[in-house]
């Protein structure tokens, strides 16, 4: 039996494992494809300076862009962004990039905000944005340069050059926020949106 009641199945928008691996462990049958726009080029046009507003256009463009090919499907598209005060970040670029995100985190509590968003036939049927506390412990430059040694090439694939549910567990102090959310696809509420939409069979 299959919980999924959609006559197809979902389309994510993301080429994330964690994404694709929280879907397929609440047993939702989906595509993973990629959405091709410069996340970037978005965020900067949109004038926005909310992490979570820019996470939500993101979130939503992503899925627009894929529905946009694939008429009659539901796309699922999800951003995050990570906010340390006003200041927001991106993946890094290279290992010296990452390091440096790492100094300014240290010792310091930032936000991470997750957005989903899912579309169908360029219509948003559902949206929400929600937010996780992470408080990073006190790193000295060794400490910094052995995570970067242990995590290799890892570290540019994420904001804030850590995955938590990897290597990156080990420079938090606190986590305050559920699972799904750190990892970047706030999956209760999306459940709960699909459920009402008679989608679950659960």
């Amino acid at each position: 039996m299959t919980l999924w009641l959609a006559s197809q199945p979902l389309i994510l928008a993301s080429q994330s494992r964690a994404r694709q691996s929280l879907l397929a462990n609440a047993g939702i049958p989906f595509e993973a494809i990629p959405a091709a726009i410069d996340e970037r080029i978005i965020a900067e046009a949109s004038g926005l300076s909310s992490p979570g507003e820019i996470a939500a256009l993101l979130a939503e463009e992503k899925a627009a862009s894929v529905s946009s090919r694939h008429p009659g499907r539901f796309v699922l598209g999800a951003d995050q962004t990570l906010a340390l005060g006003e200041h927001s970040f991106n993946k890094p670029a290279d290992r010296a990039e990452a390091a440096k995100q790492l100094r300014e985190l240290a010792g310091r509590r930032h936000e991470l905000h997750s957005a989903v968003a899912l579309v169908c036939d360029g219509k948003t049927l559902f949206a929400d944005v929600v937010i996780a506390r992470m408080t990073m412990r006190p790193l000295g430059a060794s400490d910094i340069e052995a995570y970067l040694d242990a995590a290799g090439d890892t570290v540019t694939s994420s904001v804030g050059a850590y995955q938590v549910e990897g290597l990156g567990v080990h420079l938090f102090d606190g986590i305050h926020g559920d699972h799904f959310t750190i990892l970047g696809l706030s999956l209760l509420p999306l459940l709960g949106f699909l459920r009402r939409q008679k989608l679950l069979a659960l």
